[in-house]
């Protein structure tokens, strides 16, 4: 009898550590439109089809009304081939791009130099002018993230770019702890703010109880994101789960496969191939039966809303606060993680996060709990399928090519932003962080692409 595991499907979430959200806010009050840009068409492919479970959890945990949240999933998706199309055009300069307002009805596009002010808010953005490009601040970042091997960080475990104060943050527990760490890296302290914190973030990867989980001995996790490899088909979850070669059982302790890959500190990303009794699936598990389809893994811009499922709490709600943040775990620094405000718990580790139909990551760890609030960390999905050369598992279809098509772009490669493809013989720029499906070929994906 085969155990079809709906990988992606039935998100199997479970294992470990703690994680959060602040309260709910009230319902918002009705927001200015956005002003007239790009038509829905050209935004993330997906957008205008989300889940009603994502819709219910955006709801309830931000404060929106349902018109609201399908709204607010749409500016977003358009804001971030907006943002890309900046980006593109600013070069240097660029010092970020965020989203803000209950429906994400604003976009802010960051800039150096103050004659960018025109060009931006023709691009359907609002400009702030700021002291450093963002290459300055990643810079400044970097310089953490290496000394950080050689440092003791467990006092001061978090550090992120902040775009919207256009400064690196340091998230300490103890000044101290901040100093010892900035005077060993030699960063630029005019770059640096330093912000005390109570928070001591974990992975969250022990053996605890209930919800639809995978095993690995005594220990149990959750499914992330159904992936192939050629033919094998797997899912993508946190590295701290299980080390590479070790096996694992499913929800219904049968026998389910091992990991192939994994990375953890430094990184927070595995993949388990399955065996044959188990199915990937395109989807992640919603509240209650439902389920919730994957179309993608765009990235979705700081300020996005972002949803996450998990065995232990279920659905739950939030916002992106900053992408290629730092934790300083008791085991080691994990560097490129996105922060987020959505709350988890105990049980939740390795599950996925997903913005409207595209994924994001899977859980890595945090802080806090679903009741008083607090902080999570998950580690970007598009990084865990070009590492490991995997492939998301959607239900895009092939339409095939058509005459003469051809070029360099290819279902199935991860883009970021500002890179180059030809396809057909004319060429294109990437306007949003991607996995390419094969529906989403560059002439037909005006929101993912620019043609140059």
């Amino acid at each position: 009898m085969l155990h079809r595991h709906a990988t992606a499907a039935c998100a199997t979430l479970t294992a470990v550590g703690a994680l959060v959200l602040a309260g709910s806010p009230g319902v918002v009050a009705a927001e200015a439109p956005a002003p007239p840009s790009i038509p829905s068409a050209a935004g993330t492919p997906g957008a205008d089809k989300p889940s009603p479970a994502l819709l219910d959890a955006m709801q309830r945990d931000l404060g929106l009304t349902r018109e609201q949240a399908e709204t607010r999933l749409k500016n977003e998706a358009e804001a971030g081939a907006r943002a890309g199309r900046l980006q593109n055009a600013l070069g240097d300069r660029f010092a970020g791009a965020w989203v803000s307002g209950p429906v994400s009805a604003t976009l802010t596009v960051a800039t150096t130099d103050a004659a960018d002010k025109a060009a931006i808010k023709a691009g359907g953005a609002e400009a702030k002018v700021v002291r450093h490009n963002l290459k300055r601040l990643e810079g400044a970042k970097a310089k953490l993230d290496q000394g950080s091997v050689r440092t003791k960080t467990t006092d001061a475990p978090v550090w992120y770019v902040d775009l919207r104060n256009n400064t690196v943050t340091l998230e300490a527990a103890k000044a101290s702890a901040a100093d010892v760490f900035l005077t060993a890296t030699g960063v630029d302290r005019a770059l640096v703010q330093v912000k005390a914190t109570t928070e001591r973030p974990r992975p969250l990867a022990h053996d605890i109880r209930g919800g639809d989980a995978y095993y690995i001995g005594n220990a149990r996790c959750s499914v992330g994101f159904a992936v192939t490899s050629g033919t094998q088909q797997g899912f993508a979850t946190a590295g701290h789960c299980g080390q590479t070669g070790a096996t694992t059982n499913g929800h219904n302790k049968v026998a389910q496969g091992s990991f192939k890959a994994s990375t953890f500190p430094g990184k927070d990303m595995a993949w388990v191939a399955a065996n044959g009794d188990w199915t990937a699936t395109a989807y992640i598990k919603g509240q209650g039966d439902q389920n919730v389809e994957v179309a993608g893994s765009t990235e979705a811009l700081v300020g996005a809303s972002i949803c996450r499922s998990g065995s232990t709490t279920g659905w739950h709600c939030g916002t992106i606060e900053q992408h290629n943040t730092s934790v300083s775990y008791l085991q080691g620094t994990v560097k490129g993680l996105t922060r987020t405000t959505v709350c988890a718990e105990p049980g939740d580790s390795g599950g996925p996060y997903i913005s409207g139909t595209q994924a994001q990551g899977v859980t890595s760890g945090g802080s806090g709990n679903c009741k008083d609030g607090g902080t999570t960390f998950h580690q970007p999905l598009n990084p865990v399928l070009q590492e490991y050369g995997l492939t998301l598992k959607t239900n895009a279809a092939d339409p095939g090519d058509s005459g003469k098509a051809g070029g360099t772009w290819a279902a199935g490669k991860v883009y970021r932003v500002g890179d180059q493809v030809t396809y057909d013989g004319v060429s294109y720029r990437c306007l949003q962080a991607h996995q390419a499906q094969p529906g989403w070929r560059p002439p037909g994906a005006p929101g993912l692409w620019q043609r140059v």
